[in-house]
């Protein structure tokens, strides 16, 4: 079964220092039909101002992958970890028992553009744990590079949760079929560009919802970044 989703059915907030889209029930935006899906629990695309962001806020059993589009983001958190992240980097924090973190767009002059994504992880009460790779976008391109797995495999940051994410970058030519394995379903959210997804046309934050299907058909990428969640 295939589930489309158009960018402008999420939720949005605008703050004026965040602009932000909700693909998933998250704060003031509650939509019955999208909570969740499987372990995925929000992808909210953010667009932060320059010299702004998120004070230092808590949280606890959740697993949370920052991936950053635009500019760049300074992560501080009460681990000691410290970090300026930027397009390419994969940022993976587990809560666990509790953390306490900021995010604050760095620059002065350009605005921060990112995803930030939460997975309900399969333990609970885990010491909080911290986790930052760089994926180049050549290891993406016309392919779907791990980034995110329980297990660390092929170099990606590890979550405590039976999910796996892929990234890649799709233009003209480049075209992927990607099987899906029995049991598992599919999420996958476009970053920026157009895609054909199965025969269906896909532009800028649409998603495409995948269960009992075999495999995922990618073709007719325009400048396409994806997101490709395996969920079990």
């Amino acid at each position: 079964m295939l589930t489309l989703r158009k960018a402008q059915e999420r939720g949005h907030a605008n703050h004026g220092w965040l602009d932000s889209w909700h693909s998933f029930s998250f704060a003031g935006y509650y939509d019955p039909a999208h909570v969740h899906f499987g372990a995925l629990r929000v992808i909210n695309e953010d667009r932060v101002a320059p010299g702004m962001g998120f004070g230092t806020h808590p949280h606890r059993d959740m697993e949370i992958i920052s991936y950053i589009l635009e500019g760049a983001v300074q992560h501080r958190d009460n681990m000691g970890n410290g970090s300026v992240i930027r397009p390419g980097s994969v940022q993976r924090m587990s809560a666990g028992t509790g953390v306490q973190h900021s995010e604050f767009n760095p620059s002065n002059t350009e605005e921060a553009h990112f995803l930030q994504i939460w997975l309900m992880p399969n333990v609970e009460g885990v010491p909080p744990s911290y986790e930052e790779k760089e994926f180049s976008d050549a290891e993406k391109r016309g392919a779907l590079r791990l980034v995110v797995s329980p297990d660390g495999a092929a170099g990606s940051v590890k979550i405590h949760q039976d999910a796996r994410l892929h990234a890649g970058l799709f233009d003209g030519e480049e075209a992927l079929t990607w099987p899906i394995p029995a049991g598992r379903k599919v999420y996958l959210h476009v970053a920026r560009g157009t895609i054909q997804a199965n025969g269906l046309a896909l532009t800028t934050g649409d998603a495409l919802m995948l269960d009992k299907e075999s495999a995922l058909q990618l073709a007719q990428g325009r400048n396409a970044e994806v997101l490709v969640f395996d969920l079990a």
